[in-house]
């Protein structure tokens, strides 16, 4: 099992990027990318499928809250996506393609799998294995990571060579109320973590107090947390986590 580079438990990683769409930079945007790397953080984006089976730096199922459009991204195609304008820019949805080869290496990349299956069942495949087309070959700190464990199941099938991870949460029913009480009740007890090969999780940071975390972090598993929001939480989280996710102020940076 490979772990996390060191770099990973070092520069906070921006969540969605270094966003702020009042400076023209949305989540997930190229923009976004390049203003993290400029800066020296991380990066934490997203993927979704688009209809021709194209991995797409996007956080939303729908494009409606983050472009200049709607309806669900997995009905278009990866080509028509590209012209679809972000929300607060100029610019289209990236493919995972065209991020790996702006990061090309230079701050860590943390790629999260949005579930596709709908409520965290074994309904996936296609757009881990568009991850692992895209990765193969990718020289820099990178690691896959998912709330869905089947996702993670098949990145270990499709990139066993790459770091990967299971987001974390304690799953309740307000946070969570489309998901079956019986699925939010296991997820919470994380218990894919050793069938899945994984090596950390990134975990809800107003849960970072439960026992099965601590239980994980004893045994060695990295932990990373999202998501942090302030210096004070930073702070907190810190007592715990050993690298943070954050957005909405600046995290600091080793040696700063």
């Amino acid at each position: 099992m490979n772990r996390l580079g060191p770099s990973f438990l070092r520069q906070p990683l921006a969540h969605r990027a270094l966003h702020d769409v009042k400076d023209a930079r949305p989540e997930n945007s190229r923009a976004a990318i390049k203003a993290a790397i400029e800066a020296g953080y991380g990066i934490e984006i997203d993927v979704q499928l688009s209809s021709d089976g194209a991995a797409m730096v996007f956080h939303d199922y729908d494009l409606k809250r983050l472009a200049k459009d709607s309806g669900p991204i997995q009905q278009r195609s990866g080509v028509d996506l590209g012209r679809v304008i972000l929300r607060g820019s100029d610019e289209g949805i990236p493919t995972l393609a065209e991020v790996l080869a702006l990061v090309a290496g230079g701050v860590p990349l943390m790629i999260e799998i949005k579930d596709q299956d709908g409520i965290m069942g074994a309904n996936v495949g296609r757009l881990e294995q568009a991850v692992a087309r895209d990765i193969e070959g990718y020289q820099g700190p990178l690691g896959v990571m998912s709330f869905n464990p089947h996702s993670v199941q098949q990145m270990a099938i499709h990139a066993p060579l790459v770091p990967r991870g299971i987001v974390t949460s304690a799953y309740t029913a307000e946070d969570w109320p489309l998901l079956p009480k019986g699925t939010r009740n296991r997820l919470r007890e994380i218990p894919d973590f050793d069938s899945v090969g994984a090596c950390f999780i990134s975990h809800e940071i107003e849960d970072l107090g439960a026992p099965r975390v601590a239980d994980l972090k004893a045994r060695g598993a990295d932990v990373l947390c999202w998501t942090v929001k302030s210096e004070a939480q930073e702070i907190r989280a810190r007592k715990v986590a050993d690298n943070i996710t954050f957005e909405q102020y600046l995290a600091k940076l080793p040696n700063s």
